[in-house]
């Protein structure tokens, strides 16, 4: 993708961005055999794209440049930090953006939706039966009719460019680590999808599904996107769904202890919808001698 301004100033902005640093965690609760935890803090690339919203967002905003639209659309939830980044990415390049939000609307909005919109995000609402069809021809068609030429960024960000940005991670992260075991939470499978495909021989790549039922859809989604974004399967990579504390934003009281002891020790904030629910998990396997002795498991923080 050469030749275009806008897909130039794409590449300067996401090369402006600095890696993501790490943080090794030294924790009595992890227990069990001795290894070495470390985060990937990818929560503080930028604020306005945090975690891994950059990395899914990059080369589909280049895409996007060079291929002359001039707005973004995409679907979320009323909470979705995607929305929130999609948001942030078309004010920063000059896209007019478009966020179909899941459920009625509510007023005042929330602090997410607050924020889209004063990043000159129009919002349209879509009641629950109809956002269940947001990938089908005749509602994207119909949103086409309505709204006029879109560059369309699914639901989390996750498509084929999406993967390919996030499998540039594992390469950034062995410029300063030598680790083993990555883990990252899962929504849709695009930054898993991504990071498998970015390691190399005897690394693996563990998904923590934040949804119930994960091992059951998250596995295909995952090899969808590589066929999609790499021809084939990449990576030795696997779905945890032991931790989803009742599905997608469920919490429990366990969970709500678990973020403030972290909280308290770290100084962090664990986002609880994804990525507590990993660290979660992270601290069970731990517990239960999952990891063998000595090795660099990294965890990725990515909101």
């Amino acid at each position: 993708m050469t030749g275009a301004p806008g897909s130039a100033a794409a590449r300067r902005a996401g090369a402006a961005l600095p890696p993501s640093p790490i943080q090794e965690i030294t924790d009595p609760g992890l227990g069990g055999p001795p290894f070495h935890l470390i985060l990937k803090r990818d929560d503080l690339i930028s604020p306005e794209f945090p975690g891994n919203k950059w990395r899914k967002l990059k080369l589909n905003i280049d895409a996007a440049l060079h291929g002359g639209h001039r707005t973004l659309l995409t679907f979320g939830g009323a909470y979705s930090n995607h929305v929130r980044a999609t948001a942030a990415a078309g004010a920063r390049f000059g896209f007019a953006t478009i966020g179909v939000i899941r459920g009625e609307e509510h007023r005042p909005l929330n602090p997410s939706l607050s924020y889209a919109a004063a990043h000159g995000m129009r919002l349209i609402y879509l009641d629950r039966a109809s956002y269940r069809g947001k990938t089908g021809p005749d509602l994207l068609a119909g949103l086409r009719d309505r709204l006029g030429d879109f560059y369309l960024l699914p639901e989390g960000g996750s498509n084929a460019l999406a993967a390919q940005g996030c499998a540039e991670l594992p390469g950034e992260l062995s410029a300063q680590v030598a680790f083993d075991v990555v883990c990252v939470p899962c929504g849709t499978g695009g930054t898993l999808a991504g990071i498998a495909a970015g390691l190399t021989a005897g690394q693996r790549a563990v998904g923590f599904s934040a949804l119930r039922g994960g091992a059951g859809f998250l596995p295909a989604a995952v090899r969808v996107l590589q066929d999609e974004a790499f021809g084939g399967p990449r990576g030795d990579w696997r779905i945890d769904d032991e931790f989803h504390f009742g599905g997608f934003a469920r919490r429990t009281s366990e969970l709500d202890e678990f973020i403030a002891t972290f909280r308290a020790r770290h100084g962090l904030t664990l986002d609880r919808i994804y990525v507590a629910k990993m660290m979660y998990g992270i601290y069970a396997h731990a517990r239960r001698g999952t990891f063998a002795p000595g090795r660099t498991v990294v965890a990725v923080i990515t909101g």
